[in-house]
């Protein structure tokens, strides 16, 4: 057989290879975002400081003792009125959920982990919740804020359904729970706590619901073409 005849032969399985090959480059470029090694951990929504002190110990901590832990302290300091305090008080809330920041790299596969990121959840909204009250915030703008976290982080949890991780820098932006909630104390201790919820309501809706809405946009349309989390070891 001449070459072009051979060439003319194996050309339909090139083309097709090549197609292959281009299909799955495009179903990659789509998910650029690293797979969790636990969905549990993408649901925490850690910020720049909570890692970093997961990462002191190495993620050989489990995550519910410190998470428990930080939120019974920040609760027994909210029943106490700290929330309303005008001098550096108002920090120790935040201040006392960190201690669940020292779990945070860990792989969360123990059977109770899963309740870690649902502790971080209430706790961070009780204290905004109670920063609001406590400094006669209006409440339209107090559950502004309150929305656009609670929208951001039940985005997560389907996403992960989906196998549509958020990306890394995501957290970072939005701040972690940590660091909204640092955030808040500052407004505290500063007196300014009706502007900064309305400034942080805007900035976090705009963050999430942009970056939310191009997710979703860019999200492949069948279910063969999702990403599997990568295997435990």
């Amino acid at each position: 057989m001449s070459r072009p005849a051979r060439d003319a032969a194996h050309s339909p399985a090139r083309n097709a290879a090549h197609d292959a090959a281009r299909e799955g480059s495009d179903v990659i470029s789509v998910h650029m975002t690293p797979v969790p090694r636990s969905v549990v951990v993408a649901q925490r929504d850690d910020g720049p400081l909570s890692r970093a002190m997961g990462l002191l110990v190495a993620g050989q901590l489990p995550p519910l003792p410190p998470a428990l832990a930080g939120a019974f302290v920040t609760a027994v300091l909210l029943v106490l009125g700290i929330a309303g305090a005008d001098d550096f008080a108002v920090f120790a809330p935040a201040v006392a959920l960190l201690l669940a920041g020292a779990g945070s790299a860990h792989r969360h596969d123990g059977r109770l982990d899963w309740l870690a990121p649902p502790i971080l959840r209430l706790t961070e909204y009780g204290f905004v919740a109670s920063a609001g009250f406590a400094r006669s915030v209006p409440p339209v703008i107090t559950f502004a804020l309150l929305g656009a976290m609670a929208f951001h982080h039940y985005d997560i949890v389907y996403r992960v359904r989906q196998h549509v991780y958020p990306p890394p820098w995501l957290a970072t932006a939005g701040l972690g729970w940590d660091g909204r909630m640092l955030v808040v104390a500052l407004a505290g201790l500063l007196d300014m706590v009706a502007p900064a919820f309305v400034l942080l309501a805007l900035y976090l809706w705009g963050l999430f619901g942009w970056e939310s809405l191009t997710c979703w946009l860019a999200a492949p349309r069948t279910p063969d073409q999702a990403v599997e989390p990568a295997p435990q070891d």
